[in-house]
């Protein structure tokens, strides 16, 4: 048991660290060079799996790879002074087209704003990288490979089919709320805010051009322990804000 606990801790952690970030490093089969990789630059943004989905175009290379051989992988990490010493994650996948754009479009928009042109264009299409293996490297010693039943989130359809209504009702009624959290988890006073995506492990707030970052201490599955938790952050940011 204390096994299998550690691992799903550190699937979890590789999840978050994924998720702290919107672009990897996207690596394909290359079919105009016999198969040797090659990589491109590729923002992302998950699905309530856990599972990247990537926006791209029939034109560019490694779509044309991805139709030939699907096998990917994607590598998430910081731009740090010291690459080798920061954490990194790579997901090992297959990538599969999603058959249309309107379920996902709505979610990828609002993390990644500035593709809503490439959006517009009908050669431009969602594969989601379904995740088979995944490498974690959380800093000096800390290496593992982590199998996908432990990386992936537990399923939560209900919290996905509420995202959309916490969203509207946090940005209309709580935004007071967004900026404490802002403040408290961040150290940043913002004006302009706005949560755009809420999951399992956390949520994110566009604050004034930039996303930022939210994990919850324990996982959510539903709107009831989603308010829960922000209940609670928004009782511990009033808290600590100076009198």
């Amino acid at each position: 048991m204390a096994d299998t606990e550690h691992a799903l801790e550190l699937g979890r952690e590789a999840r978050l660290f994924v998720r702290a970030h919107q672009n990897g490093v996207l690596s394909t089969l290359s079919k105009r060079l016999d198969g040797f990789p090659f990589g491109s630059v590729s923002p992302y943004v998950l699905d309530h799996a856990g599972d990247p989905v990537i926006l791209i175009s029939t034109l560019a290379e490694h779509t044309k790879n991805i139709a030939a051989d699907p096998r990917v992988s994607l590598i998430v990490h910081p731009c740090a002074e010291d690459m080798q010493a920061a954490g990194r994650v790579t997901l090992v996948a297959r990538a599969e087209p999603l058959p249309d754009k309107t379920a996902f479009g709505a979610r990828y928009l609002r993390y990644l704003p500035q593709a809503e042109g490439y959006f517009g264009m009908h050669d431009f299409h969602f594969y989601r990288l379904v995740v088979e293996d995944v490498r974690f490297i959380g800093g000096f010693g800390k290496i593992h490979w982590i199998r996908p039943e432990r990386y992936a989130p537990p399923a939560v359809p209900a919290l996905a089919e509420a995202e959309d209504g916490i969203l509207a009702h946090m940005n209309a009624d709580h935004a007071h709320n967004l900026r404490d959290y802002c403040r408290h988890g961040h150290g940043v006073e913002a004006l302009d805010v706005a949560m755009i995506g809420i999951d399992c492990d956390g949520f994110d707030v566009r604050a004034d051009g930039h996303v930022l970052r939210f994990d919850f201490p324990e996982m959510v599955r539903d709107a009831g322990s989603a308010r829960a938790a922000l209940v609670e952050l928004a009782r511990q940011a009033r808290a600590a804000a100076p009198a």
